[in-house]
């Protein structure tokens, strides 16, 4: 699975009708959408599709046509994002009218290239599903913790010190398990609830 971490935008056009698309992070999504529809009031449709985890690691994911025939939009641009196998992102698609009517094809190519367009220009990132552990350990061991954590990509979110140093962490699984593994080794730790 792929996702993005920042806005990237592309424009396609079909018989003068623009199709503005937008890649955005999930988390931006709502408040992209909302933007959009301010910056762009004479825009005819704001097309989306998004497919996220949620907090029981099922993929959920929705489209809308957003006033476009059933079908011809909002589903193509999901099916786009279904097969490049993204997730934690959404993609919104501003549509101006150029004055010539496409046709259910048309719509669908449309919507389908304009996605494709964006996600082929984008960088996207392998997921990895993280962990979130909490040790504790002696404060004279500070600093192999912290060197371990560099090396082993693992990320320090929170630091307690009293009697004992305790350590917040968030990492991959696996560089997880290899930092356990290293800083075992090492140090004398306790793995905290």
């Amino acid at each position: 699975m792929k996702y993005i971490d920042k806005i990237i935008t592309q424009t396609y056009e079909v018989k003068q009708s623009k199709f503005i698309a937008y890649f955005v992070p999930y988390s931006l999504y709502k408040t992209t959408l909302k933007e959009l529809k301010l910056s762009h009031p004479k825009a005819r449709h704001f097309v989306t599709a998004y497919r996220y985890l949620n907090e029981f690691n099922q993929i959920v994911e929705s489209s809308s046509d957003d006033g476009e025939p059933k079908g011809t939009s909002g589903k193509p641009s999901l099916m786009v994002l279904q097969g490049v196998d993204i997730i934690n992102s959404a993609v919104i698609i501003v549509r101006y009218f150029g004055g010539t009517k496409l046709g259910t094809g048309g719509l669908v190519r449309a919507y389908s290239d304009a996605v494709n367009l964006v996600i082929n220009l984008s960088k996207l990132f392998e997921y990895k599903e993280e962990v979130v552990k909490k040790i504790s350990f002696s404060y004279s061991n500070i600093r192999k913790i912290e060197y371990e954590c560099l090396t082993c990509d693992v990320e320090i979110i929170h630091k307690e010190f009293d009697t004992k140093t305790v350590y917040e962490l968030k990492a991959s699984k696996s560089d997880m398990d290899e930092f356990l593994k290293k800083v075992d080794r090492i140090s004398y730790i306790y793995l905290l609830p």
